[in-house]
């Protein structure tokens, strides 16, 4: 483990998802040391970023989550620094924490994502629910875990959606909803990783039962036809190379009863918690989680 010399794990900070990255965190750092490596905990909201240069951190595990963590923010720092970190680079990871600006980069890569507008203060709320139908997902388009996100049924109800939204975010997203299977595409470096499938009650995945709960179900392997799930692996990552990312990640899509996928949200630094998708599918690719956190860490670097 020498290899990897001193390393720090970046958890907590200040975004709405502190408190889930400090799960995240808290299992990778476990893991690391367990596996003899160097490493020790470092929560950007407690520390400034510049005592890791001081402190002689040879690499970083990106555990954060959000925003001043998954948005490119930290990987800049850590650029200047000269800190080789896990993850996307500064670029991928600022875009794909902008639903919105992915979503042009996927259309304009002939890439299928749903439908979707921006909301505002004075957007005509009825021509919006006349173009996407309902229901409608409205979400902040700069924040993830489904911090601020409401599935609108009716049509009186997305103005008070947005102004949710706009709690957490001045860029609100209102997408067509896509009715079907949900599931999620993780990679690592350039494999694919297995496919996991979704089941929530109520088919409502939000904060709490992502996190907080045992009653969403999590299929994985994830039943498809081996062809199928290889079509959908190829277009997780073909997602995520038109954004730029590397490392590790998670592209979240859905498959239609009749087959056609659509590409939801790219995540450059999923969660490491007990709930978590990524080691859940690298558990059935025969990776344990010690594992796991040896190879993303080891893909660290800059540029």
């Amino acid at each position: 483990m020498k290899q990897f010399g001193k390393v720090a794990v970046l958890f907590g900070g200040s975004s709405a998802e502190r408190e889930v990255s400090l799960m995240s965190g808290r299992a990778v750092l476990a893991a690391l040391q367990e596996a003899g490596v160097d490493a020790h905990a470092f929560d950007p909201a407690e520390r400034d970023l510049y005592a890791l240069k001081e402190e002689g951190y040879d690499r970083v595990f990106i555990a954060l989550h959000g925003r001043g963590g998954e948005d490119g923010t930290v990987q800049g720092a850590l650029e200047l620094m000269g800190i080789p970190y896990t993850g996307s680079g500064v670029m991928a990871s600022a875009l794909a924490m902008d639903k919105w600006r992915t979503k042009m980069v996927w259309l304009a890569a002939g890439l299928p994502t749903p439908r979707y507008a921006i909301l505002d203060a004075g957007s005509d709320w009825g021509a919006v629910v006349r173009d996407l139908g309902l229901p409608i997902f409205v979400k902040p388009a700069h924040e993830g875990s489904s911090m601020g996100a409401t599935k609108v049924t009716e049509a009186g109800g997305l103005r008070a959606a947005w102004e949710l939204a706009a709690r957490y975010d001045s860029l609100v997203i209102a997408e067509e909803f896509i009715t079907g299977e949900e599931l999620t595409a993780p990679f690592l470096e350039d494999r694919p990783l297995p496919l996991v499938r979704i089941v929530a009650p109520d088919g409502n995945y939000d904060y709490q039962n992502k996190y907080f709960t045992d009653d969403t179900r999590y299929d994985c392997p994830c039943g498809l036809p081996a062809a199928q799930e290889a079509m959908l692996q190829a277009l997780a990552m073909q997602s995520a190379r038109v954004l730029g990312c590397r490392g590790w990640g998670r592209a979240d899509l859905i498959l239609t009863d009749d087959g056609r996928p659509y590409l939801l949200e790219m995540n450059t630094a999923p969660g490491m918690t007990a709930h978590s998708l990524v080691p859940m599918s690298a558990r059935v690719a025969g990776l344990g989680f010690g594992e796991l956190c040896l190879k993303i860490l080891e893909g660290a670097r800059l540029g």
